[in-house]
């Protein structure tokens, strides 16, 4: 498969993208050995996932850094957000989906980063602020003076970075995997998980339920169409299907929990 994005075709407005897109001018393709995707942890950042069975829509609501919408705040607190980032890496650079990891970044300096062949990495880092991925948009080639601030060096500052737990956090796994069967998987991924967070923030499923289901949604949906036969209209009949699946899931959790 060919890269999505033909240099100068496509500028990225997402932070992580546009962090990538800058890095990536540092080589060929050929020079990279990975992508990183950084991502700040959300709100529950070192939590087990029996320490997030109990969780309110108002904890998952409270992010960090970014101020958002809920359903993206939810997808931020699930890190659905960042498995969707990973399949959007995946096709505007054509880097095969194992090549592309995800790491724990709390203070959002760094947005991603690119690990060359010879062992380097690059990072693009500023503060957390949209005006400076909007104005790499805007501007490209060019780069807009003072369109967002830059970091003191006179005050000192910790960057840390953790690794991914995958157990709390099986989103970005589910989304590499739908990423990889491709076709209709990655529509069905996303349309699941939209029902699912509804469901959570109206109080009828738990926050573990939303990828519990979410997954049971793409495993029933099995081998997704692909090729090039693949039309919007079977796009969008499976997204269809898994709004209306995901929806009597989650009607069967809320009636057993009411029971229980």
């Amino acid at each position: 498969m060919k890269a999505l994005a033909k240099p100068g075709q496509i500028i990225p407005v997402d932070s992580e993208h546009a962090a990538l897109f800058q890095a990536l001018a540092a080589g060929t393709r050929a020079d990279v050995r990975k992508l990183v995707v950084t991502a700040s942890g959300g709100p529950f950042r070192g939590r087990t996932k029996a320490e997030l069975a109990n969780v309110s829509p108002e904890h998952a609501l409270a992010h960090p850094t970014w101020a958002m919408g809920p359903v993206i705040t939810i997808n931020s607190a699930t890190l659905v957000n960042k498995g969707l980032e990973v399949i959007e890496a995946h096709l505007l650079y054509d880097i095969p989906f194992e090549r592309i990891e995800v790491v724990v970044h709390p203070q959002s300096y760094v947005h991603s980063m690119v690990e060359f062949t010879d062992g380097s990495t690059l990072a693009q880092a500023t503060p957390p602020d949209m005006r400076g991925p909007i104005a790499i948009g805007l501007g490209w080639p060019e780069r807009v003076p003072d369109a967002a601030p830059a970091f003191d060096w006179t005050k000192a500052s910790s960057w840390e970075f953790f690794p991914l737990d995958n157990d709390a956090f099986p989103s970005v796994g589910l989304a590499r995997h739908v990423g990889q069967l491709a076709g209709t998987a990655p529509a069905v991924f996303n349309a699941a998980n939209e029902e699912c967070v509804d469901a959570f923030l109206n109080g009828t499923l738990p926050f573990n339920g939303i990828m519990e289901t979410v997954t049971r949604v793409v495993e029933e949906h099995g081998t997704p169409r692909t090729g090039t036969s693949l039309t919007v209209a079977d796009v969008l009949e499976a997204e269809t299907w898994a709004r209306a699946r995901a929806r009597e899931l989650t009607v069967q959790t809320a009636t057993a929990e009411a029971r229980a």
